[in-house]
């Protein structure tokens, strides 16, 4: 099915808290190469975007930095990157793959609070004490508060044998993680959960009747003009020497290059930084009711809204003061570590991804570097 033609705060929010920023005034995008706030083992040391890397074993670093709307700076560090490079997004997937829910929930092939085992054919969410009262729903799934279990997922090594979709929620050989079951009552707390988003992978694709990857392309990637990401697992050869190797924190490169991530919707994402940030562009232009091309205004101040009580919206981390709406997302694959901010209401934002293990640790300085340059009128709150 062709979707595309069917689709008509203050520091006391912090959840890891990194500082509150103080306003400053820059005109030289070179900027945020310099002076970025290292902290490792809780000491602080500063140093420019080079001997930043070298300190942390990051072989590369590229990012996007949003302002005033668009894409203002489109940079790539270390040997053979370029702003073209693809990493793999980790848990950004989860932001992507939350956009496209939105936009089967604007076709009216779904909404956010019925039970998904109405609309889930291939697979079923397996019935226990928790949710004999309270359904499983799209709202819980995207805002992790759906009291499922499975945080996270480990990946393969190249060229071993891959579980189908069906095999990874009922934690089968050959998937080596546990089945996705319901842990705590749904609706009742935030528990992080990719396997929550395993669910929704089966629950668009069976909406859909086509692969993931192609649901996707459908719905969010090419509307978005995401022309250098895809969801394929494994990555295709013909953009294999297009994609940064994966590493180690000891800057040791992952054999085979990657681990490949078949967990689609929670994090097989393969994804450039600009990519995003256009992404987020669409996003914050319908937040402020300047579009309803992509998607709705309503739609998207619901998506960025916290949910249930936890500190997830519908596919991001949101922290919220007095009307002010900061958007965050980390993600974290063996090997690869990413990081977006959006502040839909100016238009700001950032996208930084690395192929290494510690580049949380890099994205954070240059995030807390880039909120200082460009008056990001917000703390810098880090969480998952």
């Amino acid at each position: 099915m062709a979707l595309k033609r069917k689709l008509g705060l203050p520091c006391l929010l912090s959840i890891l808290f990194l500082g509150c920023i103080a306003p400053a005034h820059s005109t030289e995008p070179a900027d945020i190469e310099s002076n970025l706030a290292i902290i490792i083992d809780g000491r602080t040391r500063h140093a420019g975007i080079d001997e930043a890397m070298k300190l942390l074993n990051v072989p590369s670093v590229s990012l996007a930095l949003i302002d005033e709307d668009r894409v203002a700076l489109a940079r790539a560090y270390g040997a053979g990157a370029t702003p073209d490079t693809l990493y793999q997004a980790a848990s950004l997937s989860k932001f992507v793959t939350a956009v496209g829910a939105m936009r089967l929930i604007e076709a009216g092939q779904i909404t956010l609070d019925q039970d998904v085992n109405a609309k889930l054919t291939s697979w079923r969410v397996p019935a226990n004490e928790f949710d004999k009262d309270h359904a499983v729903t799209l709202r819980g799934l995207l805002s992790m508060t759906g009291g499922i279990g499975v945080p996270g997922f480990a990946g393969y090594a190249a060229g071993a044998p891959l579980p189908t979709l069906t095999q990874i929620l009922d934690g089968t050989p050959p998937a080596n993680s546990p089945p996705v079951t319901v842990i705590a009552v749904p609706g009742s707390a935030y528990h992080y959960s990719g396997g929550g988003y395993e669910i929704v992978e089966a629950l668009l694709s069976d909406i859909a009747h086509v692969p993931y990857p192609e649901v996707m392309d459908d719905l969010v990637l090419e509307a978005a003009g995401m022309r250098h990401s895809t969801f394929t697992q494994p990555l295709p050869q013909p953009l294999a020497g297009q994609a940064a190797a994966g590493h180690f924190g000891d800057g040791k490169e992952i054999p085979g290059r990657w681990r490949v991530v078949p967990e689609h919707a929670a994090g097989g994402l393969w994804s450039t930084p600009s990519d995003l940030a256009n992404l987020l562009i669409l996003v914050g232009r319908a937040w402020r009711g300047e579009s309803r091309l992509f998607l709705a205004p309503e739609t998207v101040r619901e998506m960025l809204t916290r949910q249930n009580g936890g500190p997830y919206g519908l596919g991001a981390a949101i922290a919220e003061e007095d009307g002010a709406t900061l958007v965050m997302k980390r993600g974290q694959n063996v090997g690869y570590q990413s990081y977006l901010v959006l502040i839909p209401a100016s238009g700001q934002g950032l996208v930084v991804m690395t192929n290494s293990d510690n580049g949380s640790i890099l994205a954070e300085a240059l995030i807390r570097r880039a909120a200082v340059l460009y008056d990001w009128l917000l703390p810098v709150i880090l969480p998952d």
